[in-house]
């Protein structure tokens, strides 16, 4: 079965199911494939193929028995590398923590438990912190459709191994946009559940052994199709706010509210233009297809997210960076700092240092927003808007102070207006599915969001596997080892 890698998850599952390809035939697959591609991309970035096939040998063994097995019985897969794997430990791309003995972070237990067969770790950039996957222990990822691109982050080596057939099936994070940004750039699949859906325990960050659930991240899958997300999510969700199981609805009527219209967003125009056309086959189908003004005050949004963020991430830095920080909280040390037209930078500077007090303002905020929301989605079945102000950009490492976005008009984008598409489902811990919407006119993945209400995780996978049922979804690069 030479084209076994073509398949997605669901399709490598019933191939094995069939007996039409044995557990150990189709890691050997996978293997082949990494070396063949890994060399230029480098997305999986450590491996352990030892006791991946001890475990794809048991699991055979079981099958040959007659054995009842799980769900994912004999399917290979990554692990972005910021969820503790048993033998391979999550680093969040820094070398003080890939070392020691760590258990599986809870939702990976859940998937082995499934009989899924781990056996490498996608890379990150550090401390998850970028919207480039690149780190000084493993190294640039690069995209499998340009490799002089990004493939986004933080999940961007997980997207780009999805993209170029080396994995079927992976999990990621997401705070700041770290699935739905990848999946957008490399043309996959991604799912931001409802916040407290899926269990954070095994993540870095933060550092490693920490039990608190973190404030607005993400544990979700990432997949070549819908209906993998939503497979994979039913493994790894748990408690009162699990996803209940919906059937794709009809497109004919469904009520989409499309929102692109945000003056205080950039958006490139080869990005608007294509999710135009995406949203014109919508309508073509027979769905309602209605274009929004903005939903809610996107200043007050940003305002909030940036604090509850920036709260997040304080907790991370180095106690000498911190102290920095709270030097440059007067308006004119930060003017002189981050100059006249960086406000944005300034704004999260101010952010790493909130007092508690502004961060009850922010969480109040984010309250009202999401009671906007709620009244929002009694009108709506849901909300379709960009993953991201651009597709995928040049590989920039530069400082993040110095970094801009060139859009093809000629203008240019701060850098964290990367956080400004991605900010309302993350603020208010809805579900968001990403899902391809087509390639610019230069040939670049695009990808939009599916935000639904608060725990309504089901209806906006339902929906992307509708979508992905008329309108098609993943497509592979031309050439990925090219």
């Amino acid at each position: 079965m030479s084209d076994i890698l073509s398949l997605d998850a669901g399709g490598q599952l019933a191939a094995l199911s069939g007996g039409r390809i044995s557990a150990v035939e189709l890691l050997g697959a996978v293997r082949r494939r990494w070396e063949a591609v890994n060399g230029r991309i480098n997305a999986v970035v450590v491996t352990d193929w030892e006791r991946a096939g001890e475990r794809a040998r048991a699991i055979d063994d079981l099958r040959s028995r007659g054995e009842a097995l799980g769900p994912l019985a004999g399917l290979p897969m990554t692990i972005k590398d910021t969820l503790d794997v048993e033998g391979m430990p999550a680093s969040a791309g820094l070398d003080v923590f890939r070392h020691g003995r760590r258990r599986d972070a809870l939702a990976v237990s859940h998937l082995r438990a499934a009989g899924a067969v781990i056996w490498g770790k996608t890379n990150v950039p550090p401390m998850a912190a970028d919207w480039q996957s690149y780190n000084d222990v493993y190294g640039v990822t690069n995209n499998p459709w340009d490799l002089g691109r990004t493939p986004g982050g933080s999940s961007g080596g997980a997207a780009a191994a999805l993209a170029s057939g080396v994995t079927a099936l992976e999990i990621g994070s997401d705070i700041g946009g770290s699935l739905r940004i990848p999946a957008s750039f490399c043309g996959v699949y991604a799912h931001k559940p409802t916040w407290g859906m899926v269990s954070q325990l095994g993540h870095v960050p933060p550092r490693p052994g920490s039990l608190a659930e973190r404030d607005l991240n993400v544990v979700g899958p990432m997949a070549r199709s819908a209906r993998d997300l939503r497979l994979t999510l039913s493994l790894i969700e748990a408690g009162p706010l699990a996803a209940k199981a919906q059937a794709p609805p009809e497109l004919k009527g469904l009520k989409v509210g499309l929102w692109l219209d945000e003056p205080a967003f950039a958006l490139d125009p080869l990005v608007r233009a294509t999710i135009e056309a995406f949203a014109g086959e919508l309508s073509a189908e027979g769905a309602l297809v209605v274009p929004l003004p903005p939903p809610v005050d996107a200043a007050a949004l940003l305002d909030a997210y940036r604090v509850l963020l920036g709260s997040l991430i304080a907790q991370d830095l180095p106690p000498s960076q911190l102290r920095s920080m709270e030097m440059l909280r007067g308006p004119a040390k930060l003017a002189r700092r981050f100059g006249a037209h960086a406000d944005s930078w300034a704004g999260l500077a101010l952010a790493y240092t909130a007092t508690h007090r502004e961060w009850l303002a922010a969480d109040e905020a984010r309250a009202r927003i999401g009671a906007q929301l709620r009244r929002l989605f009694t009108q709506l079945d849901v909300l379709i808007a960009p993953c991201a102000p651009t597709a995928a950009f040049p590989h920039d490492h530069r400082p993040f102070d110095r970094r801009t976005l060139k859009l093809s008009d000629g203008t240019r984008a701060p850098y964290l207006s990367m956080l400004s598409w991605i900010a309302l489902a993350t603020a208010c811990g809805l579900p968001a599915t990403a899902i391809p919407a087509g390639r610019t006119a230069g040939g670049l993945p695009v990808g939009v969001q599916i935000i639904g209400p608060r725990g309504g995780d089901s209806r906006t996978l339902a929906v992307a596997e509708a979508i992905e049922a008329r309108l098609g979804g993943f497509a592979a690069p031309p050439s990925p080892a090219s």
